[in-house]
């Protein structure tokens, strides 16, 4: 690892090396010691300067995933510190740092020390990740994705959990996505890498739990950097949807459990309060404030970027809607302005797509099913294609799944 950051092991032998870790995997030994010397090789943030016990949480990436916008000051308000580096979106999942920045003057680039000092005071900051954090996760993931070894466990575990460890928090929460909208298609595939991140970890000596969630469908109504910072407003206002609520207040129930907040039924219920009693909208505003941003958005989401043209999307037929396939709407939702096709791509913080209807959901022919949201309407009809792929529509009610699969400690 450490040859290949300062450029003594060339490229070449660097991807034998990746190959070979695709084709034969790795132990939980040779995991934790790939995932040490990724850490190593770069800076590592104290937060020692801050009391109490520090709980980070990592999502595996989703469509409409905005769960650190509500997570976080719904455990900032139950009194446990969050210090967050997040990162941006690539292709069809969407980064934090992107749905921050949709907010008017929020700043996502503090210094260590800013960092530090916001978290102290507010309880709560969520900023970019520093420039030098694992450096050698950026080098060996730019070989993996060119040598076609992504899709490897060990290496996926190492990626994630390496950046986690090197920010420096004392407990992790893990929310591990599955399905059509998730990197982990599968739920068996999802379990082995929540497995895998856990043991690395503990192994660390860092508590860590996993959370294995559903992504068949997205989290929410709202796909979209503005769309989603109204939505996580409107779910810490008591009025979101169902299922991101109960997804934030289960990973919030964790998060708060390994802080020593008491067991996780206790904990959840504390979660719940945050939200009821309005403690959790206040250290948004809060956290807004003190990163500069126009904490006014909290009382009135029209003070939001909104998108100049907005089309409804008609059901084809009537019937029950059987499944919105969720990484082609994130496709869609990326051809309105919403995504980056490429790492210099431009993100339109007010482009993106509302739900009207949701899998599970009875609709009549030509009823609108969703509102595409843009800022140049020839963006619309390759959006709607992506869509006429996504949505599929029978005249049975489809099986009502579960949101949180399994949860591994």
């Amino acid at each position: 690892v450490k040859g290949v950051v300062e450029g003594s092991i060339p490229d070449y032998q660097a991807s034998a090396l990746l190959m070979a870790i695709c084709l034969k995997d790795m132990d939980e030994e040779e995991t934790l010691n790939l995932t040490m010397a990724m850490v190593a090789s770069g800076d590592q943030i104290d937060l020692s300067e801050i009391p109490g016990i520090k709980v980070d949480k990592h999502s595996t990436g989703g469509v409409g995933d905005k769960t650190t916008l509500i997570l976080g000051p719904i455990v900032a308000a139950c009194g446990v510190p969050v210090a967050k580096m997040s990162g941006r979106g690539l292709g069809h999942t969407g980064g934090t740092i992107d749905k921050l920045e949709s907010i008017p003057g929020f700043n996502t680039e503090l210094t260590r020390d800013e960092f530090i000092k916001a978290v102290k005071a507010n309880g709560i900051a969520v900023v970019g990740q520093t420039g030098n954090l694992v450096p050698a996760d950026k080098k060996l993931y730019a070989l993996r994705d060119v040598t076609g070894t992504v899709r490897s466990i060990p290496l996926i575990a190492a990626s994630i959990m390496s950046k986690k460890l090197a920010a420096g928090a004392d407990a992790i929460v893990l929310d591990v996505k599955t399905g059509s909208g998730a990197f982990m298609k599968t739920v068996e595939e999802a379990k082995s890498l929540a497995r895998a991140m856990v043991k690395i970890g503990n192994g660390a000596g860092r508590r860590t739990v996993a959370v294995v969630t559903d992504m068949d469908k997205p989290l929410g109504n709202a796909i979209g950097n503005a769309l989603e910072v109204k939505e996580a407003i409107e779910v810490l206002s008591g009025k979101g949807p169902q299922d991101i609520t109960e997804i934030c207040t289960t990973l919030a129930g964790k998060m708060l459990d390994l802080a020593g907040k008491g067991d996780f039924k206790s904990c959840k219920a504390q979660a719940e309060e945050a939200i009821r009693n309005r403690s959790a909208l206040e250290k948004l505003k809060l956290m807004i404030r003190s990163q500069k941003g126009l904490e006014d958005v909290v009382n009135d989401t029209n003070l939001l970027p909104k998108a100049s043209y907005v089309k409804e999307y008609l059901a084809p037929e009537g019937g029950y809607i059987e499944s919105m396939v969720s990484d082609r709407l994130g496709v869609a939702s990326m051809l309105l302005g919403a995504g980056r096709a490429t790492k210099e791509s431009q993100i339109d913080p007010a482009a993106g797509i509302t739900l009207l209807k949701k899998p599970g959901d009875r609709i009549e022919k030509g009823e609108a099913m969703m509102v595409l949201h843009a800022n140049n309407p020839e963006l619309f009809e390759a959006a709607v294609k992506e869509i006429d792929k996504a949505v599929r529509i029978s005249s049975q009610k489809p099986a009502d799944l579960p949101l949180i699969l399994d949860i591994i400690e």
